[in-house]
């Protein structure tokens, strides 16, 4: 009897070191840190196909999961930033890409060049493909506004400029939509040459 009394002690221990990681495990890719796969070019060459990347949660607050409310606030993103967020056109995906605008600012494009508040940034990380330029009739990618970030969102691009789907195309995030900011590429696989990236293990991202 008593041996039978301690293997049920045992197993309760063990289921409840169990469900203790769980809730452990799902507190902090809820709230602190989450992993993402890069599956596009858009940010290349930042980050490229089949990185794995990391993603502070916490730094723009605390999000109560579904609704999306900001119950502790931190900070909002800043321009040049590397974001996760809810593609505002389907909810079910998450997008990365840099921070190029914030509430307040003034952006246009004008042949493939960025101007904030009428002046041009000095963009360093964006990279183009295409030399030829699209007017902006045609559409939006090369040839773009002005438009004014609104209150509580921010205005986001690809660095790679000319293969991206980003705000030109389909406008503004919502602040309550970031999922957070990228921060350091934990594995990448090349799957075209099928090996493994090691001199991009543990690079941070800027």
């Amino acid at each position: 009897m008593a041996k039978d009394e301690q293997s049920k002690t045992k197993v309760k221990e063990y289921i409840e070191s169990i469900i203790i990681a769980i809730l452990i495990a799902l507190f902090i890719r809820t709230f602190i840190i989450c992993a993402y796969k890069i599956p596009s070019r858009s940010m290349v060459p930042t980050l490229l196909v089949g990185d794995h990347i990391l993603v502070n949660k916490f730094i723009y607050g605390v999000k109560i999961p579904l609704i999306r409310r900001t119950i502790v606030p931190f900070r909002e993103p800043k321009r040049g930033e590397i974001v996760v967020f809810i593609f505002p056109n389907d909810r079910s995906k998450d997008f990365i890409k840099r921070v190029i605008g914030v509430a307040g600012d003034k952006i246009e494009i004008k042949n493939k060049k960025i101007f904030i508040n009428d002046q041009e940034y000095k963009d360093s990380y964006g990279i183009y493909s295409d030399s030829f330029i699209l007017p902006g009739s045609m559409q939006p990618r090369d040839n773009f506004g002005p438009v004014t970030v609104p209150a509580k969102s921010i205005f986001v691009m690809g660095d790679n400029r000319d293969e991206s789907l980003d705000s030109r195309f389909w406008g503004f995030v919502d602040l309550k939509d970031v999922e957070g900011k990228a921060f350091v590429i934990y594995w990448s696989w090349n799957r075209d040459e099928h090996n493994l990236r090691w001199e991009r293990l543990g690079q941070l991202l800027h």
